[in-house]
């Protein structure tokens, strides 16, 4: 059997995470200055990373840190052992469900995790290592760039706890991939290689596992270099596009244009062009 096929087979086992007594782990926090890039990685092992408030808090936490700290214009976020995350952990979120004649999830809850991602002003390049299922793939879903593992899956697996995906999978995914095959893997909750997603824009690139730390690398630093006010400019006329008609979006275009025309880095970066030399950056 293909080896594709056969991870895939073994990945159905553990498309939701089961209950556990304890999900104990960190996150880690790695800052490269000299490309200007923070490394964020999950590594909660008991859980395959798993979102539960002990997951999403440190992620949140950091990411809060990150927007304000001058010195990095771009955010990796990634996992361990063959693991982005593999989903909510349904133990780990049993209380926030009430049984009164249905299932009501506290959606407040999915709010205060998922602002912090969509807002966040610098670019995120989600790192995908392995397993990508359900809230796992809905926050690689909020972040701008998704490079891939060829040892990566990905899924979303709510249909089969009788549910729906509920941060935002059912809207970010369509857009990525269109109506067809977003309604194929929420209804039938049935993962895809990481070769397919890559076939269906799902992602940007596959690279060989281990090869995935050097690209991602590679591509925050490219980023990095960039005038910050710019990078966060380009950031926000793109995800403006999937929320505005074209119309209005190239109006924001527009007027986000205009309003870096009179910065400091436009002048260094005009002066910069006509010198043949590369610019320096004030980032402001």
């Amino acid at each position: 059997m293909d080896q594709s096929l056969k991870r895939l087979n073994m990945l159905k086992q553990h498309v939701i995470p089961q209950k556990v007594n304890e999900s104990s782990g960190e996150m880690h926090v790695q800052i490269k200055e000299d490309i200007r890039t923070a490394i964020l990685t999950w590594d909660f092992p008991k859980t395959l990373n798993a979102l539960s408030m002990e997951t999403l808090t440190p992620l949140i936490e950091q990411l809060n840190i990150l927007e304000v700290d001058d010195r990095i214009g771009v955010v990796i976020l990634t996992g361990v052992n063959n693991t982005f995350s593999a989903g909510a952990n349904i133990g780990g979120f049993q209380d926030d469900f009430k049984f009164t004649g249905g299932v009501k999830f506290k959606q407040a809850l999915m709010k205060d995790w998922a602002r912090p991602i969509t807002e966040f002003s610098k670019p995120i390049i989600a790192s995908i290592n392995g397993y990508c299922f359900g809230g796992g793939l809905e926050v690689a879903l909020m972040c701008d760039i998704m490079i891939a593992s060829d040892k990566a899956a990905f899924g979303l697996p709510e249909i089969k706890l009788g549910l729906i995906p509920g941060a935002g999978g059912t809207q970010a995914l369509v857009r990525n991939v269109g109506k067809s095959k977003a309604m194929e893997m929420i209804l039938t909750g049935s993962p895809i290689s990481a070769e397919e997603a890559k076939n269906i824009n799902l992602v940007s690139r596959v690279v060989p596992h281990d090869k995935l730390s050097e690209e991602s690398l590679k591509l925050a630093k490219k980023i990095g270099k960039q005038s910050l006010p710019a990078v966060a400019s380009a950031k926000k006329c793109v995800r403006h596009a999937y929320e505005s008609t074209l119309s209005q979006g190239i109006e924001y275009e527009r007027a986000m244009f205009n309003a870096l025309t009179g910065t400091q880095d436009v002048i260094e970066g005009v002066s910069a062009f006509l010198s043949k030399r590369k610019p320096k950056w004030n980032h402001q």
